[in-house]
């Protein structure tokens, strides 16, 4: 019995209670409701205003904010499936799986690019007008998805070349391993995500340090820029948490069996959730300009009332 096999006798065989299971429903809806309702505001806010759809730092943001979207709203329907559709056909699996891993390997790849704007911004400011532009950014942006995307449909190519037709046409508990069960594909996964994890950290680590060493004599800005850079390695960690969660699962399944759906339910959180939930705070409200514009929007709305 291979790993996904596994999870799944033990989440069969300890199902949640009605009232357990409709509790956790209810928090994960609540809570993506509420991301999702606070990035829908930051998206409305730069659409509004020219000063943030002309800025690239600002444009990088709304992309990662937009990807947090997708991502929240894909692992909320899927979770509530596995709750109550239970399977689905592989064909259909296959799509929300192919949505959720691009987004989430989306947020690590935007992440870097913000943090080397903001290297540019503060260590190369006589350049960066000329560097970071909107047309590059909209560029990087469609390079992202290109990296992610190209990483996702490998995984499709691979099972339509290998797998049979009426493996399509059944139903599966819709995970990555049920949906992509060939054993090449799981290793091209953890080799990727490897390279994901050192080129990510290189930069990161290369850029708060460059910024921590100009902040020493520069302005309030380059010491702003540092701190941005540290929250953003922190996001960084918990979107790294992901490429854990496979290791972090088996162990779960082997310590507390009998509680597995309870340590999925908190993995789902943590893991999931919680870094979706960090991008309105350092742009929405840590930052002046977005907040002031955000500030207004929602004063605007209340004031008829």
């Amino acid at each position: 019995m291979d790993a996904s096999s596994a999870n799944m006798t033990v989440v069969l065989q300890y199902r949640d209670s009605f009232t357990k299971a409709v509790t956790k429903n209810v928090i994960v809806v609540v809570i993506g409701i509420s991301i999702n309702y606070i990035n829908a505001s930051l998206i409305h806010t730069f659409c509004k205003h020219q000063i943030f759809y002309m800025n690239p730092r600002y444009m990088l943001f709304i992309h990662l904010v937009v990807n947090d979207m997708m991502q929240v709203m894909v692992t909320n329907i899927l979770f509530i499936i596995s709750y109550t559709i239970y399977k689905l056909h592989v064909s259909i699996c296959s799509i929300f799986i192919l949505l959720a891993v691009s987004t989430n390997e989306n947020s690590p790849l935007n992440l870097v690019c913000m943090a080397v704007e903001c290297y540019i911004a503060i260590c190369l400011p006589l350049h960066h007008a000329r560097i970071c532009t909107v047309k590059r950014t909209l560029m990087l942006i469609g390079l992202i998805w290109v990296i992610s995307m190209l990483s996702v449909l490998t995984d499709l190519f691979v099972t339509l070349a290998t797998q049979p037709l009426d493996f399509f046409h059944s139903r599966v508990f819709c995970l990555t391993k049920t949906v992509f069960p060939n054993p090449h594909i799981i290793k091209k996964k953890d080799i990727t995500y490897i390279v994901y994890l050192v080129i990510v950290w290189f930069v990161i680590f290369y850029t708060y340090f460059k910024i921590l060493f100009t902040a020493k004599t520069a302005s309030k800005d380059a010491k702003k820029a540092r701190n941005t850079i540290i929250i953003h390695g922190f996001q960084v960690l918990l979107c790294m948490a992901t490429y854990a969660d496979p290791l972090l699962k088996e162990a779960l399944l082997q310590w507390f069996p009998k509680n597995y759906s309870d340590s999925l339910f908190a993995c789902y959180i943590i893991i999931q959730v919680l870094p979706r939930s960090i991008s309105p705070i350092i742009y929405g409200i840590r930052d002046k300009t977005f907040r002031k514009y955000l500030k207004k929007y929602l004063i605007c709305n209340v004031s008829p009332q």
